[in-house]
């Protein structure tokens, strides 16, 4: 009876963490939608919709400590509760992310952008499917699914020193862009460090499922 209780429970934290999940998911989407269209109403909301995120951690890692304390978890049930803890900040963190572009964004609104966003967007879309595709190897306890968000990663940072040389450029040549260029700059920096994020959620997945923790980069 008391293993189905405690069952019901990680059921229940998979259900929170699965709605985390989609909610930083939609945070990063909406965030590239507002930078494109220099939508500041937008942008607003996405930076006040933090704090549901954040209240959505605490609880989350409220359940997490409850599981430890009343339940007596076996080895490998204590390896999922770490696993969701460590998870859930990384989780937060790009939500933080997500604010912080939007912040920018609403700084930008009115200003007329020093070069198309075709980069940037390719990488919020690229951060978005790690994201998604960790969540899922979560649920799913998918090792092989976790590892392969590896390769988006190296995407990613692909694409970053891409952006970094172009502004570098633009600044160069057009004194005028550079606080615009230094903006972007930090926009794709956070984009960046999302994807980071991503990878260190598919890293716990991996320890979660066979018990060691490596970085996924090395794979």
């Amino acid at each position: 009876m008391a293993r189905n209780l405690f069952e019901k429970e990680l059921d229940d934290l998979h259900a929170d963490m699965i709605k985390m999940g989609s909610l930083v998911e939609e945070s990063i989407e909406k965030v590239i939608i507002a930078l494109k269209k220099q939508d500041a109403e937008l942008a607003e909301k996405i930076f006040k919709d933090d704090d549901l995120i954040d209240d959505l951690e605490d609880k989350i890692e409220k359940r997490c400590l409850n599981l430890i304390a009343r339940q007596q978890p076996l080895a490998k049930d204590l390896r999922t509760i770490s696993a969701a803890l460590k998870i859930i900040t990384d989780m937060e963190r790009i939500a933080d992310h997500s604010s912080d572009i939007a912040e920018i964004t609403i700084k930008m609104a009115h200003e007329k952008y020093i070069k198309p966003l075709i980069d940037i967007p390719k990488m919020a879309v690229l951060a978005k499917q790690m994201v998604n595709k960790s969540i899922d190897a979560y649920v799913k306890q998918d090792v092989d699914l976790a590892k392969s968000v590896c390769g988006s990663d190296d995407e990613v940072d692909d694409l970053f020193s891409k952006i970094k040389l172009e502004l570098i450029n633009i600044m160069k040549n057009n004194p005028d862009a550079v606080e615009q260029a230094v903006n972007l700059m930090f926009i794709a920096k956070y984009l960046e460090r999302m994807a980071d994020h991503a990878t260190n959620i598919s890293e716990w997945i991996v320890y979660n499922v066979i018990g060691e923790h490596d970085h996924l980069t090395r794979y």
